[in-house]
């Protein structure tokens, strides 16, 4: 860059001086000054550069200023300065303006990306032309491709001129064929075979993937990431003296095959003889000496003490050190192939947050992003707590990124703010759609649903959904923090209408009867930890049911036992949640407990309580790979010499429960009299267990929207005369993909029972679409 605008000055400087040795004239007082030449810029811009004005002395100084200054702007190309008479003119000749620019060629990258990085380099339509971008632009484009692994790439920039001093502008690209690494060959390892070695590699020789996921084109970028991967393998497996001496990569004269070369010395096995700690321990040695996980005779492992390193920093950032530095210094014995490490600890100043700071945030409150800070103002600075309120307030989905950042206040050592920066994102809705189910049928739906309701943090949702059996109208309130303390309150008002009989219509046999539900409610939740949630409420509802000839004799004997199938109950309902997932849509660790529990007033019509319980737990296997293991357990039971209503029965199956079986049709059976089919009834008691392994979807990169699994279920539901047996009990296995769509879920599932009876209805393709309830 120094060389360019040391030419350009150079230029500048010569130009004058031919330009005065032509035009050297007396010093004369200007009368007037006139610009000629121009098309697009402004006399103003002009003027605005000259260093002279009417009534100054003109000399050949000043002239070679005004042409020096001129030159500058980068607008012209030739400038001169001649007088007539009193009168300064000066002449310009501007350089042309890029009118369009075009592209010829490119498939790997698309137009309108590239000329969003031209931008970035000066050249845009509508800017002034300049040759040298323009050269500077044909070697970044041909860089691009190198990147690629196209290395016989030939990229061509064409400039035409156009009438009124404009250019067009035309990259003609020739990608060619990407190389293909068609070798990786490692010289030195004796103790793992090279295959074993390449394992950790990104790049690879071509496979049946490499067309989709192109780790068969050689990158220096991943090859760099290849090598520390390598090194931190044998590091990892003791060997500390291991080394890369040279890497080489080559390619065919015909630029299509990429052949890579790795030189490594393994060294010898190390095991580590001793571990201590130094420096300023401002904890007790014992609690810090849990954090590392090292034994005396281990085997080294870099991870490992890295790890531990890592668990003394955060230890002392919870304490509010947070500069602390914790370094492991290595003692080697090449003689006996031993290493002991001495874990030096500097905690720096003990420093506090003076100021919290919230950013971004154009629509929603600074108070809903502030409670849910766990660091507060004027406190220690404490790591965890940190950690907490970020997770905290990226699980309010208001926003699209949150960043923390803790910089020093200027001046003061012992002192740090804390900049909360958000990005919000639409948080409101108003969908009308469709969905299909296999087992509901279609699904039309009318929800309005706004989380951040006026920017305060409350929920407002309004809810039509309809399918071919149930219907269902409900608005809810929720405030989360109706007290500062975070005790939420909320209210909802539904109808629920039930047709068993339309149900039966489509796929699936249960006992027909139809109702309607009328409901009030109200509700409170009060967190216990970061983790527990406890929820309590009251509801008032309002249930009529009808029956009909081919109503199960249950259901009818309900009716005349009770009073009547009209029914008023007054449900008081608590529960207690534990969520320590890590993410709510697609979690990848953490564990999900639900423990809930219904029980009806004495005194009404209904008299009974039912009670459900649920724990799933989630692991990460690595690579994109999560095991999930769900556990589900519900049971039911009148009191006061009542019946139970049938219409508050468990059901199971389908593809919320045990997939490859209709929806609700696991458990006790009953006969149609008319029609002589037996039906599903539900019951009192429920279990249902799932086993299931999530791993991205093949050929597919956006992780955060599909899931692909493998699964098996297995679950019943028991009467309420029945005793939990293997009876009623059904498994299944088979795969499944959920795509967050934009237009809702869909669950597309793929099952076969593995223990099922005569009687059984079952369903191999399963899937749900948008449904909302």
């Amino acid at each position: 860059m120094r060389i360019k605008s040391s030419s350009k000055l150079l230029l500048c400087l010569l130009t004058a001086i031919i330009h005065l040795k032509a035009h050297a004239t007396e010093p004369f007082v200007i009368s007037d000054i006139r610009v000629e030449g121009l098309q697009r810029t402004e006399a103003g811009t002009v003027f605005n550069y000259l260093p002279m004005q009417v009534g100054d002395v003109m000399s050949d100084e000043k002239a070679a200023q005004a042409i020096k200054s001129l030159y500058s702007t980068g607008f012209f190309k030739d400038i001169r300065i001649e007088n007539d008479g009193d009168v300064l003119v000066v002449t310009v000749q501007e350089r042309p303006s890029i009118s369009q620019i075009d592209f010829s060629g490119n498939k790997s990258f698309p137009t309108d990306k590239m000329k969003e990085g031209l931008k970035q380099i000066g050249i845009a339509e509508g800017q002034i032309f300049d040759k040298a971008q323009l050269d500077r632009a044909e070697q970044e484009i041909k860089r691009q491709y190198l990147s690629q692994g196209k290395y016989s790439a030939e990229v061509k920039a064409v400039s035409s001129p156009l009438e009124r001093n404009r250019v067009s502008i035309r990259f003609e690209i020739t990608e060619g064929p990407a190389a293909k690494i068609r070798d990786i060959n490692i010289v030195g390892n004796h103790l793992f075979t090279t295959e074993d070695l390449r394992a950790n590699f990104l790049l690879t020789t071509p496979n049946w993937m490499s067309w989709w996921n192109k780790d068969d084109q050689y990158s220096k970028q991943k090859l760099t990431a290849d090598l520390e991967a390598l090194r931190s393998f044998y590091m990892n497996q003791g060997y500390l003296e291991f080394s890369i001496d040279s890497t080489q990569v080559s390619i065919s004269p015909d630029k299509r095959d990429v052949y890579i070369n790795v030189n490594i010395t393994e060294g010898e096995k190390y095991n580590i003889s001793k571990t201590k700690l130094a420096g300023e321990m401002l904890l007790p040695e014992e609690d810090l000496k849990k954090l590392i996980n090292i034994q005396d005779g281990d085997v080294f492992n870099r991870q490992k003490v890295t790890d531990a390193s890592k668990n003394i920093n955060d230890k002392l950032g919870e304490d509010g050190y947070a500069f602390a530095n914790v370094n492991a210094v290595p003692e080697i014995n090449k003689l006996e192939h031993t290493v002991a490490f001495t874990f030096f600890i500097d905690p720096g100043r003990k420093v506090y947050v003076r100021r919290i700071n919230v950013q971004g945030n154009t629509r929603t409150r600074d108070a809903v992003v502030r409670r849910e800070m766990r660091q507060l103002e004027s406190a220690w600075y404490a790591g965890d707590k940190i950690k907490r309120s970020k997770e905290r307030i990226q699980r309010l989905n208001f926003f699209d990124s949150v960043e923390l950042e803790t910089p020093s206040v200027p001046g003061i050592n012992d002192q740090v703010d804390m900049t909360v920066t958000v990005a919000e994102k639409a948080t409101g809705s108003v969908q009308f759609g469709a969905g299909l189910s296999s087992s509901d049928g279609v699904v039309l739906g009318f929800n309005v649903n706004q989380p951040n309701f006026l920017g305060t943090g409350n929920r407002v949702a309004l809810q039509v959904n309809t399918s071919s059996y149930n219907t269902v109208y409900s608005l809810s309130y929720t405030d989360p923090y109706f007290t500062p303390d975070g005790i939420s309150r909320g209210f909802d008002v539904y109808r629920r209408d039930v047709d068993t009989s339309r149900r039966n219509s489509s796929t699936l046999n249960v006992g027909t009867y139809n109702s309607q539900s009328y409901g009030v409610g109200m509700r409170f939740g009060m967190p216990m930890s970061e983790m527990d949630f406890l929820s309590a409420g009251v509801t008032l509802d309002m249930t009529s049911v009808d029956l009909s000839a081919d109503s199960p004799i249950q259901y009818l004997r309900f009716c005349e036992n009770s009073s009547g199938c009209s029914s008023n109950s007054i449900v008081l309902n608590a529960g207690w949640t534990f969520d320590s997932r890590d993410n709510i849509l697609f979690p990848r660790r953490g564990v999900l407990q639900r423990l809930s529990g219904d029980v009806s007033l004495p005194g009404l019509d209904l008299q009974y309580y039912k009670m459900s319980y649920q724990h799933s737990w989630f692991k990460d296997m690595g690579k994109d790979f999560t095991l999930m293991l769900n556990g589900e357990a519900g049971y039911a039971k009148s009191y006061g010499g009542k019946n139970y209503p049938f219409f508050k029965n468990f059901y199971a199956g389908g593809v919320n429960s045990v997939r490859g079986f209709l929806n609700s049709s696991l458990g006790p059976r009953d006969v149609n009299p008319i029609s002589g089919s037996d039906f599903a009834i539900g019951g009192t008691k429920r279990l249902v267990g799932n086993i299931e392994l999530f791993m991205p979807v093949p050929f597919v990169s956006q992780s955060n929207q599909f899931r692909l699994s493998a699964f098996i279920d297995g679950g019943g539901v028991f009467g309420e005369n029945d005793s939990i047996n293997s009876d009623y009990l059904r498994f299944s296995t088979g795969v499944g993909v959920t795509w967050v769509s934009p237009f809702g879920p869909l669950k597309l599932v793929l099952a076969k029972p593995l223990k099922e009876k005569e009687n059984d209805d079952t369903q191999t393709l399963q899937f749900q679409f948008g449904q909302q309830f």
